[in-house]
């Protein structure tokens, strides 16, 4: 009886009888010779059924084949370069598990994105799709490899929370048998209180955002690692960000090559530069290249974009045009108090810039990590709340953490979707993820 295999594990049984279990992707005949092109999630395979040598009724049973109808495909297998992914299944015998429907809906041409995105549970079937998706597998792997790999532990952070992390005008908000909850914007604050007992740990998980955008980078729901470390100042932090971020790159190239190359149509030239240490850079230095840039700009529309107020945050055009100045991915560093969250620790000598660190991304893709040593004050920290209009109640046993054995403590996080559409090279967070969740966008 032939082996049941994987396609992505055909090179291990060339020359050998062996069955795959899939999905016609795509159909060719040519008189007495059917090209089935297979797929099973793992990869694509060109399969050659001739009449002649098989049984009538397994003939007719591929003539009625329609696309996207599941099969099972017995037949010898066999290296050839001139086939897709390399080899070829010479077939023997085919069982049709199932006959699609006619008129499945994602024909083999070009469709609207709005088209595709109605109708994603069926898009992401398309090779492009289903190597993006393996390759945020990958990506998720890698960060839990390194992580747990260099002495952290993995603690699971409440989803539903009583106060807000990253400020009280993106909270989506839940009732919570009469009182007021929120749907997690991050797992930061109790990974501070984590590392009191466990030392550098991270948290793993979906985060939410209720932000009126509909910009390429923003997703209501999406999923973020956050790394939070004791002892540890932001000069710290930017050698661990850089060392995790390597590594994550390496392994999906090491992994993915063909992947990215032939389905995701990635150069990855500019990824293989990824690697420590990377460029450093303060606010105040990188405001200051955006305003030259400003003022270098002749095109009218290009040069609003590039416009900053004086200790602005930075928008995506910002960070977009700072990113391509570099080959490597850029830590800016230092920003000003005002524009970051409360719990930022202050430049000594300098209570107006923060103790923050945003790396951005290459090749216009910005922000990919934000991060930052905490505050160890607690009069600082009540300041802060102050100043962000924040109850000083739902925070009490977040000041706690500073009344007992307070210390010198960083961490940072990294979005999933933002880290996948880089590596992949995709213009729009929309296919970093199965199913997105983005403004006005719930279905399917």
């Amino acid at each position: 009886m032939a082996e049941w295999i994987r396609i992505k594990d055909a090179a291990q049984h060339a020359g050998k009888s062996v069955t795959l279990k899939g999905w016609l992707y795509n159909r060719t005949d040519k008189g007495k010779l059917k090209f089935l092109q297979v797929r099973d999630g793992s990869g694509v395979i060109q399969t050659v059924l001739s009449k002649k040598d098989v049984p009538d009724e397994v003939w007719e049973a591929a003539e009625k084949l329609t696309q996207e109808s599941s099969v099972e495909v017995t037949g010898n297998l066999r290296a050839d370069p001139r086939a897709p992914g390399g080899h070829e299944l010479s077939v023997t015998d085919l069982v049709v598990v199932n006959y699609a429907q006619d008129g499945y809906p994602i024909q083999l041409k070009e469709h609207g994105v709005g088209f595709l995105m109605e109708h994603r549970h069926l898009w992401i079937r398309t090779p492009r799709q289903a190597a993006i998706l393996r390759i945020r597998a990958t990506i998720i792997k890698s960060i839990r490899d390194w992580l747990d790999n260099n002495g952290f532990t993995l603690v699971d952070n409440p989803i539903i929370t009583p106060a807000a992390v990253e400020g009280t005008t993106t909270l989506f908000e839940v009732d919570y048998f009469g009182e007021s909850a929120f749907l997690s914007q991050s797992g930061q604050l109790y990974n501070e209180a984590n590392i009191f007992a466990l030392g550098p740990v991270y948290c793993f998980g979906p985060t939410f955002r209720a932000e009126k955008s509909k910009t390429r980078r923003h997703l209501t729901e999406f999923w973020m690692v956050e790394p939070e470390i004791p002892f540890c100042t932001l000069e710290d932090l930017m050698e661990i960000e850089e060392k995790f971020v390597s590594y994550i790159v390496e392994r999906v190239i090491d992994k993915h090559r063909e992947d990215l190359i032939h389905l995701v149509e990635r150069d990855i030239s500019s990824l293989e530069k990824v690697a420590p240490p990377f460029p450093r850079i303060s606010y105040e230095d990188a405001a200051l290249k955006l305003r030259e840039m400003y003022n270098a700009e002749s095109d009218l529309a290009k040069r609003e974009l590039l416009f900053l107020e004086e200790g602005d945050d930075f928008g995506a055009p910002h960070e977009t045009a700072l990113s391509k100045l570099y080959e490597k991915p850029l830590f800016v560093y230092h920003y000003p108090t005002a524009v970051k969250a409360f719990y930022m620790e202050t430049v000594e000598g300098a209570p107006h810039l923060s103790r923050s660190v945003d790396l951005l991304a290459p090749e216009g893709y910005g922000e990919v990590v934000g991060g930052g040593q905490r505050a160890t004050s607690v009069e600082l920290l009540e300041q802060r709340l102050d100043e962000h209009g924040l109850h000083h109640d739902p925070y009490q046993w977040y000041l706690d953490l500073r009344r007992y054995g307070s210390v010198p403590h960083s961490g940072f996080g990294l979005g999933v979707e933002r880290t996948v559409a880089w590596i992949c090279g995709l213009p729009h967070v929309r296919e970093t993820g199965a199913f997105p969740r983005m403004l006005e966008k719930i279905y399917p």
